[in-house]
């Protein structure tokens, strides 16, 4: 059974209840399935509209490619 742990949240920009919340879940797709890191989007900052699971093993490189494009955006 998947166990979610919450590991924080932050506001939403450009909403005015809207948050992210980022969580664990431990076997997300079944008995002895990996951990993953869900990340969730509400924008009346209670309904999850959006989620996107990543693989601990997907992790750093997504959070490379998310600093590529904060960075670009920042040019």
């Amino acid at each position: 059974m998947s166990t979610i742990t919450e590991l924080g949240t932050l506001p939403l920009a450009g909403t005015k209840k809207g948050k992210i919340s980022i969580s664990n879940v431990t076997e997300p797709y079944g008995k002895d399935t990996p951990d993953i890191v869900s990340i969730g989007i509400s924008l009346n900052g209670q309904d999850i509209q959006w989620k996107s699971h990543i693989p601990y093993e997907n992790l750093d490189e997504v959070i490379e490619i998310l600093q590529k494009a904060s960075d670009a955006k920042k040019d």
